[in-house]
């Protein structure tokens, strides 16, 4: 079974690793990257040209297109394909609205009667104000202060397009990914990611530093609480309009003293968090995603196994402002040695060297019977990779595994 995957990213590596391990499947990627690989044949197509991907599609005869990214899915790119008569996970352009736009999304949250942060009139800190488009991770400015509202408004507006002010939640941050066919929602074991450049949750937000998973108390049954508070009602809500869903529900979580509000719904696998899911993740995924493109989950289940996941980013010296081309990687493979999982996030291979590619490089993945000794074991594999300028925050999942700061 040949399984096409479309990215190029850290997420995009960690899906076709486990992909990988489905007995009998091939794995093909578009673009793809040096990691991926190692676990098949990556085709120069990018992730947002639809006909080249459904040439690449129909030349491979995929059973199944993949799509990781949240842009090509933004555009349409899973529309062309299903038209096409391809099939395909993720969700068709008006579905992925959801993500593609902010004001859309409280707009179904309303309408289906989710709890999220309220909308505010006036920006007046403290507040949160948000691009209600697409930005990496990186369009949320969350302003305590005068000062910090002043500079993100001037951000949004550098920016453009519209923006959306919102009240600013306090609490423990939760990411919930279901797989869904358009009515049902599979969900995956919970993860939380760390969004903020710096330690201590300092710098500004970027497309995340690191994850972990599990997340304490939040076992089976609170784990189908949320998905019949949050995700359920959404998909019926897209569907009333004639947009079902099928693909991954990301919702992004606060866990207030005043009980769960998203804080945003993604289109697609989260990026670290997947990092850290994948290698907990128990049952066939790839029959998942294909029983959630067919359009039927009845008969599909998956479970998580009993351990930890620690996922450490590790960035070039000037993310998230720019990216980092052309410097050397070294100690990947002492890593792998160690036990870690390195998934290839901004990488290339040049004149037989790996080398840096991009504003998040690598991401470290340590597995353990406890969320401490995965943590210890990914540190100490970074610790075997270098290149110029890199950077990584040193208390991914520390206060959560116990770790004195």
């Amino acid at each position: 079974m040949r399984v096409l995957l479309v990215g190029s990213g850290g997420r995009e590596h960690a899906l076709a690793w486990r992909l990988a391990q489905t007995e009998g499947v091939e794995i093909h990627a578009a673009p793809g990257n040096p990691g991926i690989a190692e676990l098949g044949e990556c085709h120069p197509v990018r992730a947002h040209d639809a006909e080249g991907l459904l040439s690449l599609a129909r030349t491979l005869d995929a059973a199944l297109v993949v799509i990781g990214p949240e842009s090509p899915l933004v555009t349409g790119v899973a529309d062309e394909l299903r038209h096409a008569g391809i099939a395909v996970f993720g969700p068709s352009a008006a579905a992925a609205r959801i993500e593609g736009s902010k004001i859309f999304a409280k707009e179904v949250m309303r309408v289906a009667g989710v709890p999220t942060a309220a909308a505010l009139p006036v920006a007046r800190p403290p507040c949160v104000v948000k691009l209600d488009g697409l930005a990496a991770g990186k369009g949320v400015f969350v302003c305590r202060t005068a000062a910090e509202l002043g500079g993100g408004l001037k951000a949004a507006a550098r920016a453009g397009g519209q923006v959306v002010i919102e009240e600013l939640l306090e609490g423990e941050e939760l990411s919930v990914f279901a797989i869904c066919d358009g009515a049902r929602a599979l969900p995956l074991a919970p993860a939380r990611d760390f969004k903020r450049l710096a330690d201590g949750d300092e710098g500004p937000n970027t497309g995340g530093m690191g994850s972990f998973s599990p997340v304490a108390d939040i076992d089976a049954d609170r784990l189908s609480e949320i998905v019949a508070t949050v995700h359920a009602p959404v998909l019926e809500a897209l569907a009333r309009r004639g947009t079902p869903f099928i693909g991954l529900l990301y919702a992004g979580l606060m866990l207030t003293d005043r009980g769960l509000k998203v804080l945003e719904f993604n289109c697609r696998f989260g990026d670290p968090e997947t990092q850290s899911i994948m290698p907990r993740l128990e049952g066939d995924l790839l029959g998942a995603l294909a029983a959630a493109a067919a359009g039927d989950l009845a008969e599909t289940d998956l479970g998580a196994r009993d351990e930890a996941a620690v996922t450490v980013v590790l960035a070039g010296g000037s993310y998230p402002e720019r990216s980092d081309s052309g410097g050397p990687i070294q100690g990947v493979e002492d890593a792998k040695a160690a036990g870690a999982l390195v998934f290839h996030a901004g990488t290339a291979v040049r004149n037989g060297r790996l080398v840096t590619n991009g504003g998040r490089v690598l991401n470290v993945t340590a597995r353990g019977a406890t969320l401490a000794e995965a943590r210890n074991s990914a540190y100490a594999a970074c610790e075997r990779i270098t290149f110029p300028r890199m950077q990584y925050r040193r208390d991914i999942a520390a206060e959560e595994a116990g770790v004195a700061r």
